[in-house]
């Protein structure tokens, strides 16, 4: 079986590129390097992988290379922490438009002349239960909750719009998956992130997990976090966010349905804050300083993750404790060299 993975030099990107070839599959990348620039990978050279340096708006490209393929995994997307929000707030809304158009234009258009693609998997994300009022928030709830607010969660939403409007009209199988909060190694800044001071230290993304880390092995005490700590997240390992993907990717029940993927343990801000201080610093008490939170920084984000299970039989399973024991000397390495 052979798959197109897009966005494949991303964050979650590369797990899942990964995750395929150690179960077999034929894979073909497509990434513009516009977020990290060019990276280099541990599989760039695996005999079962190739790589186009291409921006997915090109839908000619996207034919060429849909022509032979199977599967299609569009995680393709302008995407960073919460600061892109507010500063690319039009570009969220506008590209990621162009990129799912040309995306799914280019699937239609090759299942159409007789190509072997069966279904296209969509990279959503927990964003879109932005506004939502009820929690566990569930498959479904989407559409009965008011719309995001921010672009991007909006945009995200129009990605599961896309996706159901492509099979409407012109048949083609989807399945969307939505991941909660990704936590790994590999992230780092991106190109045109906005550099936001908390305390004596810059941001390295604006995501949480390699923010409160940086500034913890960067010394700063007493520890600057956003809001007052009580949000409320379900940090989930890329690599089984990548076994999720893959699960859904060639299983027959996914077709046409959708899915949180997600550990099911949440996880406040102070909590995770202490959990990073005690792998650094060890007993030594910690202190919190609460800096104002940004706008869209959504106080509860907790998927309900029964379909994933019963359906795909997908359970996230790695501890906090073990994803901060890989990710916090990565960190400190990518603190050293300079990549955050």
């Amino acid at each position: 079986m052979k798959v197109l993975v897009t966005g494949s030099a991303g964050f979650i990107g590369g797990y899942v590129v990964q995750e395929l070839l150690k179960q077999g599959w034929d894979v073909v990348g497509i990434d513009n390097y516009s977020k990290y620039g060019p990276v280099r990978h541990s599989y760039d050279d695996h005999e079962r992988y190739s790589f186009v340096e291409g921006d997915v708006q090109d839908t000619a490209l996207m034919r060429r290379l849909m022509a032979d393929v199977d599967h299609v995994i569009a995680g393709a997307a302008l995407i960073g922490g919460i600061t892109y929000f507010h500063k690319y707030a039009y570009d969220l809304l506008a590209q990621n438009e162009r990129i799912i158009a040309s995306t799914c234009d280019a699937a239609i258009a090759v299942r159409r002349e007789g190509a072997p693609l069966k279904k296209v998997t969509y990279l959503s994300s927990s964003m879109v239960f932005e506004s939502t009022d009820r929690w566990p928030s569930a498959e479904g709830d989407q559409r009965l909750v008011p719309p995001p607010r921010s672009s991007y969660g909006f945009q995200k939403l129009a990605v599961e719009y896309f996706a159901q409007a492509a099979w409407d009209q012109y048949e083609l199988p989807f399945t969307i998956l939505r991941p909660f909060n990704c936590v790994g190694i590999g992230e780092r800044r991106a190109l045109g992130d906005l550099e936001v001071w908390s305390g004596n230290v810059p941001l390295a993304m604006s995501h949480v997990v390699p923010d409160l880390v940086q500034k913890v092995i960067k010394g700063q005490d007493p520890l600057h976090i956003l809001g007052d700590g009580s949000q409320v997240r379900h940090y989930t390992y890329g690599g089984d966010l990548a076994r999720g993907i893959v699960a859904a990717v060639a299983h027959p029940s996914a077709t046409n349905e959708d899915f949180n993927l997600s550990t099911a343990t949440g996880t406040t801000v102070a909590e995770l804050a202490q959990a990073i201080w005690t792998k650094v610093n060890g007993d030594r008490p910690l202190q919190l300083v609460h800096d104002d939170a940004f706008e869209h920084d959504v106080q509860k984000r907790v998927p309900c993750v029964d379909k994933a299970k019963h359906v795909l039989g997908f359970e996230a399973t790695t501890t906090l404790s073990d994803m901060l024991d890989e990710t916090i000397p990565w960190i400190r390495s990518a603190v050293a060299s300079g990549i955050l």
